[in-house]
């Protein structure tokens, strides 16, 4: 037996939030479903992929506001995007469910009333238990940083599992987050303060997707605990909890090459730009192949499409180093780079016309990206 009143806006919005660790292709039936825990003073929403798990408390109030009044504590298993679509369309603010021994859930609101056909929650998974000592604690608008330098680098292919996540490197005080997907990579590092325990660990690209989307753009601070195979972060009133990938993340360091060929500084935005618009061609031509040729302070920039015809920008650079060199590389890669760096003024180190070429914010090495140029000349 279950029953409780909870404001509907509230409840859609934790609902929404704990629908994204839901899969509809799984293969335990239960974990389609929403467990919904009613205590004494609080209401716990769990959804779960088994890969991903999402565990939201709902408190009584928020900030003086009554959110849920609980007649009776219990628990019950309810079809999540079905629940959840019929939550969103109910007509009242309130919205009451009460369940029977069977776990029949009655719901009703205004004057709807639905009857839904609960499963029993003790069938559901237990959730993976991570133990809440040596938290590492960042601001929510860090880590959203973190993930938006990154994470875009991960690799969308299995075929090695390892580079689907984002290699988390703790030493010294130092988190060097890393992800590559053979053709090009993003590097952040940060400093931490009084962590006591080294870890390297990979976090999956999809979880930090998921968490991305649940972190609201606020100062809060954000927990996050490792165990041997399992990461929880805790931010207000949500844990979210992702299984690490198994593996050796390759070394990386030894893709970054020493001593460029030229080096140049220009404006973000306007490289940004104009790369985009001579994309427009090299996304017709099938290949995002751009072509680039520096000199005389000026960058130039050129695509073809046989079928349309050609483009070619030309970019001031602020300064540059060294002399001319041409270079073709993937205009999607470049625009994700440019737009991971937080900075109106970007520098662009080459090492020459077949030789990763490294990308960062002018005077600031806490972000670096890496490519892989294209062979065309």
């Amino acid at each position: 037996m279950m029953e409780f009143t909870i404001k509907r806006d509230y409840f859609i919005t934790q609902l929404n939030d704990t629908l994204k660790a839901i899969s509809p292709r799984t293969t335990l039936p239960i974990l389609t479903g929403i467990k919904i825990d009613a205590k004494e003073h609080e209401v716990i929403l769990t959804g779960s992929d088994s890969e991903i798990s999402i565990e939201i408390t709902i408190p009584k109030t928020v900030d003086g506001e009554d959110i849920v009044n609980i007649s009776e504590t219990g628990s019950v298993v309810l079809p999540g995007r079905f629940f959840v679509d019929i939550i969103k369309k109910l007509p009242g603010k309130d919205v009451k469910l009460s369940t029977n021994e069977q776990f029949q859930t009655l719901i009703t609101s205004g004057h709807s009333e639905f009857n839904l056909s609960g499963l029993d929650p003790d069938q559901y998974p237990l959730l993976p238990q991570v133990s809440r000592d040596d938290a590492i604690q960042l601001s929510v608008k860090v880590l959203k940083n973190v993930i938006a330098q990154t994470n875009f680098a991960v690799s969308t292919s299995e075929t090695r599992p390892v580079l689907t996540g984002v290699n988390w490197l703790i030493q010294e005080n130092e988190l060097i987050c890393t992800a590559t997907d053979s053709h090009r990579l993003a590097v952040r590092k940060l400093q931490l303060e009084d962590v006591s325990e080294n870890k390297n660990v990979i976090i999956p690209g999809k979880a930090l997707a998921e968490l991305n989307k649940i972190m609201s753009d606020n100062e809060e601070d954000i927990d996050i605990f490792f165990a041997s195979n399992q990461v929880l972060f805790k931010v207000g009133n949500v844990n979210f909890i992702s299984r690490l990938l198994e593996g050796h993340y390759p070394d990386t360091t030894r893709l970054f090459p020493e001593n460029y060929e030229i080096k140049l500084s220009i404006d973000n935005g306007e490289f940004y730009h104009a790369i985009d618009r001579a994309s427009l061609l090299a996304r017709e031509g099938g290949n995002n192949v751009i072509k680039l040729s520096t000199g005389d302070d000026v960058v130039e920039l050129s695509s073809t499409s046989p079928e349309i015809g050609t483009v070619k920008e030309e970019v001031d650079a602020n300064d540059v180093e060294g002399g001319n060199l041409k270079i073709s590389f993937n205009s999607k890669y470049m625009m994700d780079a440019l737009k991971a760096i937080d900075n109106d003024e970007v520098e662009v180190e080459f090492f020459g016309t077949m030789k990763p070429f490294i990308l960062k914010p002018k005077g600031d090495d806490s972000v670096t990206q890496l490519i892989l140029p294209i062979r065309t000349y």
